[in-house]
């Protein structure tokens, strides 16, 4: 089974810092990272940055169209030269599927905004209190979002492709 779940930090920096601490925690097989995705926000940007942190060559990854149209929704920015605009209403109804309803966009339009990132990941196998000691608590992000039930992975899975 698979957990996605999505990390608010308080500054622009923190998801790819924590990306990248997860990578190490990854070489010492505490955490299994299938996907991930950062968006950041500097300030004085009238819009974020995102951009998929994991390489869709792995098993598990959902690839740039799930990425692009999630954050397309989200931000009205596009991912990978995705168009997304006019198709907001059919995207919002198709990630209902997985489990991203209108509140969980909203949730995440209202928090994520100039001067913060976000980190959204896919992970499979978790050590998780071997993970959160390697993070101090300021480090730690506010949790969004988490986990997919069994139907949501297959749907995903079904949907984009990816071997989950």
């Amino acid at each position: 089974m698979s957990t996605l779940t999505v990390w608010k930090f308080n500054n622009a920096e923190g998801a790819e810092k924590a990306l990248a601490k997860l990578e190490g925690l990854q070489k010492q097989e505490l955490i299994k990272v299938l996907d991930a995705a950062v968006v950041t926000w500097p300030q004085g940007r009238s819009k974020p940055k995102t951009y998929q942190a994991v390489s869709t060559v792995g098993i598990g990854a959902l690839g740039g169209a799930f990425w692009g149209m999630l954050f397309g929704l989200i931000f009205l920015v596009p991912l990978f030269g995705m168009i997304v605009g006019a198709a907001a209403g059919a995207l919002s109804g198709k990630f209902t599927d997985y489990g991203i309803n209108d509140d969980f966009i909203k949730d995440l339009r209202d928090k994520v905004t100039e001067g913060t990132s976000a980190l959204f990941l896919l992970t499979g196998e978790v050590t998780l209190d071997k993970v959160r000691e390697a993070f101090a608590p300021d480090e730690l992000g506010e949790l969004i979002q988490s986990n997919l039930s069994t139907e949501q992975e297959a749907k995903l899975r079904e949907d984009f492709g990816a071997e989950l």
